[in-house]
């Protein structure tokens, strides 16, 4: 017999899925009051019903697929090396202390592509999922897991938004505007036709009706939120980022992971172009690592006399940086920095795939 305290949770996990749910009704109406009432039954010229219905189904295919993929994708799990060992777990109960159980983390992710760290300067640890968190990961209390790159959850899709499926949210986002925008305009004369007695008086008066106000009410709210999402993505920042910017050895800077928008737009979609347009993964990198441009773009933030980040170093002094190779997709994205410029940042700064978080005492 299964514990009461499982049973509520699987109870509120059911609950979840009521929005998704309410979204699933509203486009399974919309493509009956479309489809059925406004072109099978409304619209007389047979042209114009062709190209509607083959113009409509193209976008309500990619709409529902795109919508499919966001839902359905699980989120990536960390990499095993972020994962505490059992000895390394062992020692890390052992300690009561804060700054015992810090230098052991300390040790630990000094080996690993961490260059993030919390606002006090301590490492990033999730003690729910006893992991590292690598550099963007944040822990979702909604779906009780450390998403990489975690944007946001989701409850329109009862999934959280991250590196897995960002790509796929945005289609969403976009694939749902063009469908809200076509139903609005080829909608619209007969809405008017509606109010002007234009239309006999049948049920798909209704249909009509309300289905301009849902297309164009939805529309309104899509395009403020696609746009914010383009903005992010031009940025190579996710939610969470823009409301509190990572911090590094340096301090919080909001700019750190910005390569330029056309490098930040590969981040999300890949090198290549067949793929921009399909819900396929074609993401570049791991989401555990990314590159990040050396760069203090808040003048609220203090710099050093000479103007340089503090935290880069001249030729002839021991840099910083751990000898912790590139991937091949980050290598791609950095490749070309000097000879691009840096006209799409918001300043400039020297290219470098990382930063560190703290010196080793």
């Amino acid at each position: 017999m299964a514990p009461s305290g499982s049973r509520s949770v699987d109870c509120w996990r059911v609950l979840y899925w009521i929005p998704v749910l309410f979204i699933s009704l509203i486009v399974a109406w919309s493509y009956y009051a479309y489809v059925v009432q406004l072109c099978i039954e409304t619209i007389e010229n047979i042209g114009e019903k062709i190209v509607y219905l083959l113009v409509y189904h193209v976008l309500f295919i990619m709409f529902v697929w795109t919508y499919w993929q966001t839902i359905f994708t699980k989120p990536m799990n960390p990499l095993k090396e972020f994962h505490l060992s059992h000895s390394d777990k062992e020692l890390l109960e052992r300690e009561d202390r804060r700054e015992s159980q810090q230098e052991i983390l300390r040790r630990i992710a000094k080996d690993l592509p961490i260059y993030t760290s919390t606002m006090s300067g301590a490492i990033r640890y999730c003690d729910r999922c006893l992991l590292l968190k690598p550099d963007r990961c944040h822990h979702c209390s909604a779906c009780d897991m450390c998403i990489l790159k975690m944007d946001h959850h989701c409850p329109w899709v009862n999934n959280c938004v991250g590196f897995a499926n960002y790509k796929f949210f945005m289609l969403f986002l976009a694939y749902s505007l063009l469908y809200c925008l076509f139903v609005t305009a080829t909608d619209l004369q007969y809405f008017i036709q509606f109010w002007t007695n234009g239309l006999p008086d049948t049920q798909a008066k209704f249909h009509i009706m309300f289905l301009f106000f849902a297309a164009s009410t939805f529309s309104v709210s899509l395009a403020f939120l696609f746009a914010y999402h383009c903005w992010l993505v031009c940025k190579n920042r996710s939610t969470l980022e823009a409301f509190r910017a990572p911090t590094f050895q340096h301090g919080p800077d909001k700019n750190a992971f910005s390569l330029g928008t056309s490098k930040n737009f590969l981040q999300v979609f890949g090198d290549e172009k067949k793929y921009w347009l399909l819900p396929v993964f074609s993401s570049l990198g791991d989401g555990c690592s990314f590159p990040t441009c050396l760069v203090n773009a808040d003048p609220e933030q203090p710099s050093s006399p000479s103007g340089r980040n503090p935290s880069v170093k001249s030729a002839g002094e021991s840099h910083q940086f751990p000898p912790k190779p590139l991937r091949e997709s980050q290598s791609r994205l950095i490749s070309n920095g000097q000879s691009e410029g840096s006209e799409d940042r918001d300043t400039q700064g020297t290219s470098n795939p990382a930063l560190t978080i703290e010196k080793e005492t």
